[in-house]
């Protein structure tokens, strides 16, 4: 078919260029975050592919009904991890036929005690306890582990000539799902000077998801209790236990003080 300039037009020109606009945009929002942005960035497709569709911009509309007919393969990529984990997770209770089988006691029993050997001998520790938010998004895995919470486990991965000791061990459930993790660190430029790059690694997630996050001092041997950006220092031990089991079976936790000095 022969080529007719005629029949390019203004609003055609626009519209190819919309188009290229939002394939660059798509891309930029990917590589930011698009799991936490991912129901937003769908209502403004719906809305723009109506408008696209009222102004009469083919391809841009055809562009948004793409968008919309892929999201479910999008939805499903995005969310890969926490779907596995679901359906593990169903898989097991209906095998089991008890959802409600985690050994509490014996977790928060071994959590504590690594907790408190490692403080008594001043080895840093950063450990995260996953509520109900996933953490996929924000954490760097080093190691894969799926192991259940021991003491011995823990001072392994702490002490000082382990190659994961410097990162954050994650525990879901009543068990360490990964260790040597890189959290983000807090930005909040009202933290206390001596606290270090564990307890503003602890405050980073804590501000952005609901996890419980528990920090050993390698300077002072102190445990704290990180908790929605707020650090209660030198933690007292039933407090821990008590808040560490609320995490473990996924239940939300009061707001904590603020950091006071000890």
């Amino acid at each position: 078919m022969a080529f007719d300039p005629d029949s390019i037009t203004l609003i055609a020109v626009f519209d190819k260029l919309v188009v290229a606009g939002l394939i660059y945009g798509c891309t930029l929002i990917l590589k930011r975050d698009a799991a936490v942005r991912l129901l937003a960035v769908l209502a403004v497709v719906t809305a723009a592919a109506y408008c696209a569709d009222l102004a009469g911009l083919t391809a841009t509309s055809a562009f948004f009904h793409l968008l919309l007919t892929s999201s479910p393969v999008i939805v499903a990529l995005i969310f890969q991890s926490d779907i596995k984990r679901a359906l593990f997770t169903f898989w097991k209770r209906h095998a089991t036929g008890d959802g409600d089988s985690l050994d509490l006691t014996t977790s928060v029993d071994e959590l504590s005690k690594g907790l408190h050997e490692l403080a008594a001998r001043q080895i840093g520790a950063l450990i995260v306890i996953i509520r109900q938010m996933s953490l996929d998004h924000l954490v760097q895995v080093g190691t894969e582990i799926d192991a259940k919470v021991t003491s011995e486990l823990l001072n392994s991965i702490f002490l000082p000539y382990s190659p994961i000791h410097d990162g954050a061990v994650i525990i879901h459930k009543d068990k360490i799902i990964s260790a040597g993790c890189i959290l983000p660190l807090s930005q909040n430029p009202d933290i206390a000077k001596r606290f270090g790059t564990r307890h503003r690694a602890a405050l980073g997630i804590s501000e952005q998801t609901d996890a419980l996050v528990l920090v050993v001092s390698e300077e002072t041997g102190k445990i704290s209790i990180v908790h929605e950006g707020k650090i209660t220092y030198d933690a007292d031990p039933a407090e821990i236990r008590r808040l560490a089991r609320k995490a473990i079976e996924g239940r939300r936790a009061p707001r904590v003080p603020a950091a006071t000095d000890h």
